[in-house]
């Protein structure tokens, strides 16, 4: 999109005080839900309310998650359009990068890539049902990256103090944003199946596997379509949540990845308490919670890639448009591997 249409499509949003009216006609609303109503972004809903509760804060992860790690009890949300992640636990071990980062807590796992944290906001909305506070990021398009909340163990004299130290001192209520990224389709090439299935089955490590589909021109998806089995194969779309219910049913330890291009956020561990509403999958456990859109669940994959501590085995699940919803593992933590039971549950699963 040119600059040009880029300038006319800002223009043609409401402007903030239109937004906050609004707002107050739509209290019912989940912000992005507002936010679709009125063509706009959920970025624009918060930037339209900064000095109305909402303060703009820096949102690199190199300022912003040093301050987070000492909150203690925090709950962590990443979300893409199918499928919203929530963690409730403490930032730790923080291992800053520019091009990725990571915070490598047991409970909070988290995958940054900085180049995509652009806008960030501390909201904080005092009600009836007490003071509700948030720290929320945003890419250049207007799309949440990730969200913070507190807890009842959260350190909210910390909490202040970070967005005191974090407060950029911008008072804009409009934010000029990129137009929206189109998914990209799934590109396969059949002339490459071979030479892809061989480089494939030579992997020491899962993180080789984008390189290798990149310098073959193709993507993810796509080399799922090239490959075939024995290294993808084709499962039904039923089957991620087939595979949510047997791992509850039957205990199974997993790894859950939820991602959009800023942010991957990793669940470890057991999922018990399952409750479908509507076309919501949800799981609701004291400490997790995943809420899934199944009705946007079109093709459904179990992968294997070869690894130096044996085969990492993956259910993965995409878009009609061939974007990636969530990825599923067997547990594999250093020294607490339990990836046999995920593999014996995925024999299982309707192809």
């Amino acid at each position: 999109m040119a600059e040009a249409d880029v300038q006319t499509r800002n223009q043609d949003k409401p402007t903030a005080a239109e937004i906050r009216a609004a707002l107050g006609e739509n209290s019912g609303l989940r912000a992005r839900d507002f936010a679709t109503k009125l063509g706009i972004t959920e970025a624009d809903v918060v930037a339209a309310q900064v000095g109305h509760g909402i303060t703009r804060i820096s949102a690199r992860p190199d300022e912003l998650m040093p301050a987070v790690c000492t909150f203690g009890d925090v709950m962590a949300l990443t979300r893409n359009d199918s499928v919203v992640h929530e963690r409730t636990g403490t930032y730790l071990d923080w291992h800053p990068g520019d091009h990725a980062a990571m915070v490598l807590g047991p409970e909070i796992d988290l995958r940054i890539f900085p180049s995509h944290w652009v806008h960030g906001f501390a909201v904080r909305n005092d009600s009836g049902k007490g003071p509700s506070r948030s720290l929320q990021v945003y890419d250049a398009t207007g799309e949440a990256v990730h969200k913070i909340y507190p807890r009842d163990g959260t350190d909210l004299e910390a909490w202040d103090r970070a967005v005191e130290a974090l407060a950029t001192g911008d008072t804009s209520d409009t934010l000029a944003l990129d137009p929206p990224r189109a998914p990209e389709a799934a590109i396969v090439r059949a002339d490459k199946a071979e030479e892809l299935r061989a480089a494939w089955s030579k992997m020491t490590d899962t993180h080789q596997f984008l390189r290798l589909v990149s310098k073959m021109k193709m993507n993810r998806l796509g080399a799922y379509r090239t490959a075939g089995a024995p290294h993808a194969v084709p499962l039904k779309p039923e089957a991620l949540n087939a595979a949510l219910l047997a791992c509850a049913a039957d205990a199974v330890p997993l790894m859950i990845f939820v991602g959009n291009k800023g942010c991957i956020q990793i669940h470890s561990g057991l999922i018990e308490t399952l409750k479908d509403m509507g076309p919501w999958q949800n799981v609701l456990d004291p400490r997790f919670n995943l809420h899934l859109r199944l009705d946007h669940v079109a093709e459904v994959w179990l992968v294997e890639k070869p690894t130096r501590r044996g085969p990492a085995l993956s259910i993965e699940a995409f878009t009609a448009d061939s974007s990636l919803i969530l990825q599923m593992f067997g547990y594999r933590k250093e020294g607490q591997e339990d990836a046999e039971a995920f593999a014996r549950m995925t024999e299982t699963l309707p192809r």
